[in-house]
């Protein structure tokens, strides 16, 4: 869908004041009926009652009761309140409501707040009705026309102003869209546009949105894809490119720390720009783009002690990055594909990050670019050996019994209420972890009874629609007990020690410290670095280099 902008003029004071009025009772007419659905009127009750109410034909009130469904959705899915709407902006209101405002600064708000607030109007598109029955674009002595409808029959025709720039004509979108308005004329197969006005700054715009020529797709996931995933801390894209039997072949991040800070118009170009360089590197490598599903976004809750975090939630503009992708994307013939977003970072942490001691950002974008070209990810051998010891479910539990204490003698000395609340969530995460733990370990106890993390279903490029619940409760078990329990932190960037148990098992190493490196010393030629000289994942690398992990299955 494009939606592209262009100014109206109107001929006499007579007929602005026709189309002003009509603003002002299609936003009145809007706002009753976003009233009524929260009352839980159904549609076909309220169209007709309306048309009692208002000077509006039939489809009018179908679309007001349209664009009100569309600000509930919107206001649920931002997880507000929908009787705490303010219509015309609520900043606004609350600037306004402030009883030291005076004079033009005032006035000035007032008008720009009464704009918003009465000064909207929309007609969908139809193609059986020549394009659109309300406001519908007209051809007078050459010249181009809006011809509004401003009640029941009542005409004003509005003169339509848009430049276009020089030796972009071809380009332009605008141009287009009257070419196919004339070819419709011509023709009689009409395009289908939806057109919404806006009165802004004393002036009225006209918003028409149509569907583009979309071409045929050239660049499939058959020559491999790259997956993307886009992260709020540190604020960053990362993509993987995946070849086609499933193996990593490139990888990298994109910024978007220069969206920080901005407002929204100016987070709304860059963030085109970002989706541009997307789309330009899956056109050069040739491959199709794998994104997540997201039906719901993080934003934080006030008071849960993570001011900054949150702060950068309310600029995470992530769903807005991903539609300009696959927006951009179709124009170029590039596949764009949806996937379950479920357990790709941890997946991608566990799985991924240790074997090609990768950022876990990047694991998790070549998880989901492996889903989307329908691979199944299977838990590692070695892990699911690790579950079935005994002894290292105990030591997991003991692990996190400490970190419960830790917790609870750091809340105890915290008098800051906001800190405490985000003790308290991570104290919660620590209880679900030590509960998930002490089933498995109580599963593993009775006798006859097969845990859920030794079930493992079988592999191959199959289609994927979301994990099975056994397999969820595997990660997550396995989250529970690698992540703290192992690497000594809740939130972990490098997952590189993790080596070493993902292809041996060897998780005694990890708690003990190094152990001698097998044909060393007098029974080998290789000499072992001295004890504390490597890293874990230096010393992981040493000891099991990676042409050794013929465990771990890829594809």
């Amino acid at each position: 869908m494009i939606t592209i902008q262009c100014r109206l003029e109107l001929e006499s004071v007579e007929d602005e004041t026709k189309v002003l009025e009509f603003l002002r009772n299609f936003s009145s007419c809007m706002r009753y009926a976003y009233n009524r659905l929260l009352e839980g009127v159904s549609r076909k009750e309220l169209k007709k009652h309306l048309q009692l109410v208002f000077p509006l034909n039939s489809r009018y009130c179908d679309d007001a009761i349209l664009k009100a469904n569309e600000v509930l959705k919107s206001c649920k899915e931002r997880k507000q309140n929908p009787k705490k709407l303010v219509f015309g902006s609520r900043k606004l209101f609350e600037k306004l409501s402030k009883k030291h405002l005076t004079g033009k600064r005032r006035e000035k708000l007032k008008k720009e707040w009464k704009e918003k607030r009465q000064g909207t109007a929309y007609s969908r598109g139809d193609k059986t009705k020549k394009g659109n029955l309300n406001l519908r674009f007209v051809v007078i002595n050459g010249k181009l026309y809006l011809r509004i409808n401003t009640g029941k029959g009542n005409y004003v025709y509005a003169k339509v102003h848009r430049n276009v720039q020089k030796g972009r004509a071809q380009k332009d979108k605008w141009v287009n869209f009257i070419k196919n308005l004339l070819i419709g004329k011509t023709t009689g197969k009409y395009v289908s546009y939806s057109v919404e006005l806006k009165k802004r700054n004393g002036k009225i715009y006209a918003f028409v949105s149509f569907k583009e020529k979309i071409p045929e797709i050239s660049i499939a996931k058959e020559n491999g894809v790259i997956g993307i995933d886009v992260n709020a801390s540190p604020f960053h894209i990362a993509y993987a490119e995946v070849k086609e039997d499933g193996n990593l072949k490139t990888f990298g991040r994109m910024s978007l720390n220069e969206l920080i800070g901005k407002s929204k118009g100016e987070r709304e170009i860059l963030s085109w720009k970002v989706a541009h360089q997307i789309v330009n590197l899956a056109k050069e490598k040739r491959k199709a783009i794998v994104i997540e599903n997201l039906k719901k976004l993080p934003r934080g809750n006030r008071g849960d002690g993570k001011k900054k975090l949150r702060k950068r939630f309310q600029q995470f503009i992530y769903k807005g990055i991903l539609q300009k992708v696959e927006v951009l994307a179709k124009r170029e013939g590039i596949e764009v594909i949806k996937v379950n977003p479920a357990f790709t970072s941890v997946i991608g942490q566990l799985k991924y990050a240790p074997q090609y001691r990768i950022d876990k950002d990047v694991a998790g974008a070549f998880v989901i670019g492996r889903r989307g070209m329908g691979f199944r990810e299977e838990i590692p051998e070695n892990y699911l050996k690790l579950l079935k010891k005994e002894e290292f479910l105990e030591y997991s539990l003991q692990r996190l019994e400490e970190k419960k204490k830790e917790l609870k003698e750091k809340l105890e000395g915290e008098n800051n209420k906001w800190k405490r609340k985000a003790l308290k969530e991570e104290l919660k995460k620590v209880n679900l972890d030590m509960k998930a733990v002490k089933e498995e370990i109580k599963i593993l106890k009775s006798s006859g009874s097969d845990s859920a993390t030794r079930q493992q279903t079988s592999g191959g490029n199959k289609s994927v629609r979301g994990l099975l619940k056994e397999r969820r409760k595997s990660w997550r078990i396995l989250r529970a007990v690698l992540t703290f329990p192992l690497l000594g932190k809740s939130f972990v960037r490098d997952f590189s020690p993790l080596k070493s148990v993902l292809v041996l098992g060897d998780w005694e190493r990890m708690v003990k410290g190094l152990v001698p490196v097998p044909g060393a010393g007098a029974e080998g030629s290789s000499k072992k670095p001295p004890a504390g000289a490597l890293s874990y994942s230096e010393e992981a690398e040493y000891k099991y280099p990676s042409q050794n992990c013929t465990n771990v299955q890829f594809c």
